[in-house]
């Protein structure tokens, strides 16, 4: 089973940071031990320093340099993604790609329905490479400028439903689609490192939100067992 990151800055991490990426690579360790890979072209985390994702600095140095691949970028979202997801799946032969896109788009880039449009575009580009993908798809989670900036709190919660509905269309038995549960107890003070970004207790929410998805629709894997 090929799996598939791909999500902005709170995925592929800064310089240091874990990542929820190496937290799910625990889980399926844990849970799928010699049944799954994980694929992408990308493998670093953002370096601030230089402005580029050219830094491998995660904290555990056993965590293998192929669990480290990944399609995510500073930045970036479904409207950066749509584009190359249908090369990236034809080039990996990914099988179930783990989706956090969306709060960018939102704040630099596009509105909710431009948003959701470019999320129908994703998923049509991804379907073309392989027919038979999976895709599990987290909601936009709270996050520090939602608290402060009521319109902008709207456009989330919008898209968030938009969201739900295109899940909701485009699911079919050949491909599913999940739409994960936003972590009930996330909490910006304690899970996030700037109000945004998630740290350790954050990531390992994030992860257990994959993990709980696949598992309790799919079967896939096991319940989340890392303290979150």
């Amino acid at each position: 089973m090929r799996f598939l990151f791909v999500g902005d800055s709170m995925t592929i991490g800064r310089a240091g940071d874990w990542t929820w990426r190496y937290r799910m690579w625990e889980h399926l360790e844990a849970t799928l031990p010699g049944g799954y890979e994980i694929v992408g072209p990308r493998s670093g985390l953002y370096d601030p320093a230089v402005d580029a994702p050219a830094s491998e600095a995660y904290p555990d140095p056993a965590f293998p340099a192929a669990a480290r691949r990944h399609l995510a970028g500073w930045g970036e979202g479904w409207l950066h993604m749509a584009p190359v997801i249908g090369e990236t799946v034809a080039a990996t032969g990914a099988e179930v790609l783990l989706v956090s896109l969306g709060l960018i788009d939102l704040g630099f880039y596009t509105n909710c329905d431009q948003t959701e449009e470019n999320v129908r575009a994703f998923v049509a580009a991804a379907r073309a490479a392989n027919p038979r993908v999976r895709a599990v798809l987290l909601p936009v989670i709270p996050n520090v400028r939602a608290g402060y900036d009521a319109a902008f709190a709207a456009e989330c919660a919008r898209f968030n439903e938009l969201l739900a509905k295109a899940v909701a269309d485009l699911d079919t038995a050949a491909s599913p689609l999940l739409l994960a549960s936003v972590p009930e107890s996330y909490d910006l003070r304690a899970d996030t490192y700037d109000g945004t970004h998630p740290g350790p207790s954050g990531e390992r929410k994030l992860a257990a939100a994959f993990a709980g998805a696949m598992h309790q629709a799919w079967g896939l894997g096991g319940p989340y067992a890392c303290a979150v």
